[in-house]
């Protein structure tokens, strides 16, 4: 199957606008993303898996720059404070004027970290997401949420703080290992299910071919994907509203994550059972009918998902670890529910007894 041409999907922000360039070949194409560059100073940062493979690709568009690289072991527990502090003293060591630019090479944890740094080096940098993972691609990479994990939980540091561009190349993903890119679809499969039915009957029909990793459905399904995210966050750029839907699954997910250390369940598997758990929460509140939640399990088992909490997880500590969720208010559980494949809609006062029977049956 020939793959598309690269196609530019323009977050609407006003004077902040910013294009999301999707297609191969796009790291090497220098001229495209150069141009975006408005000082004389850059850092890359990046991490220990992806900047052998993927650095090489960027190098030539830097020339005449001054830049450095500063890379951070992989994985989620790495996305910390300290690690902020490291990539400060790397843009300082640099000499980074207020015009330089941080450019994320990685996935989401680069991204976030990168673009957390950006906002604080000289109160806001310019910062360039170039994700190599499906997840960041489709998520993380688009829509300015940037930050760090804390002990008692995942992303509770933060700022917004919108990139200057994304470039998602596609080639990055043939070197991306199963279960990472099973990851990444998790949030594809969410963007559909929370408000784009057809999208999500478009999954069904090419599970197997996204599961194959067919570049022409990959690169649908991200460009469909990134399509619905600007538009939300175009419409609610710091999450007053509409925005907060994209967090279908995630309440349940950052517990999920943060019970098992974040070395237990990746983040999109997180969010798979935790949209899973949402979907049944909803059923048991009499909101939406079994014959959605078994749809979205059957969509998730197609492209080898989890779909149960893992063992050894305790639900009351899972109930604590939601009472943290920064969508909260007045100290109730405030949840993203939905009443069928997309309708997602928020949910304040959440009766925590319900929360705690699905989390008990689903153990």
């Amino acid at each position: 199957m020939n793959v598309p041409a690269a196609q530019t999907i323009t977050v609407a922000l006003g004077q902040r606008s910013y294009p999301v360039w999707i297609g191969a070949g796009l790291l090497a194409d220098h001229a495209r993303w150069r141009a975006m560059l408005r000082g004389r100073h850059a850092l890359v940062v990046s991490n220990t898996t992806v900047a052998p493979l993927y650095l090489p690709r960027i190098e030539r568009g830097l020339a005449g720059l001054h830049w450095s690289s500063f890379l951070l072991d992989d994985g989620e527990a790495h996305k910390t404070f300290a690690n902020v502090g490291r990539a400060l003293e790397a843009l300082g060591q640099l000499g980074a004027t207020r015009d330089a630019c941080v450019i994320a090479l990685g996935g989401g944890v680069v991204g976030d970290l990168a673009g957390f740094s950006a906002a604080c080096w000289m109160r806001g940098i310019d910062f360039i997401q170039m994700p190599t993972t499906l997840l960041a691609m489709v998520d993380s990479s688009v829509g300015g949420k940037t930050g760090v994990n804390l002990p008692v939980g995942k992303n509770l540091a933060g700022a917004f703080h919108q990139p200057r561009a994304v470039l998602a190349d596609i080639d990055t993903l043939a070197s991306l290992p199963g279960r990472e890119y099973r990851a990444g679809l998790a949030e594809v499969i969410k963007g559909a299910a929370i408000g784009d039915e057809p999208f999500f009957a478009w999954l069904e029909r090419h599970a197997d071919a996204l599961a194959v990793r067919d570049p022409a459905a990959v690169l649908e399904a991200i460009a469909r994907k990134v399509q619905y995210k600007a538009g939300v966050v175009a419409r609610d750029e710091t999450e007053q509203g509409e925005r907060a839907l994209l967090n279908f699954g995630h309440t349940f997910g950052h517990a999920l994550e943060t019970a098992g250390h974040y070395t237990t369940l990746l983040h999109g598997e997180g969010v798979a059972v935790g949209m899973l758990l949402a979907a049944r929460l909803s059923e048991r509140l009499d909101m939406s009918e079994a014959a959605a939640t078994a749809r979205l399990q059957r969509l998730l088992e197609a492209v080898g998902l989890p779909v149960a909490i893992p063992s050894g997880m305790d639900p009351q500590q899972l109930l604590a670890l939601m009472r943290l969720d920064k969508k909260n208010a007045a100290g109730m559980l405030r949840l993203i529910l939905w009443r069928g494949i997309g309708r997602a809609e928020i949910v304040g006062g959440v009766d925590e007894a319900a929360v705690l029977a699905v989390l008990q049956a689903a153990g």
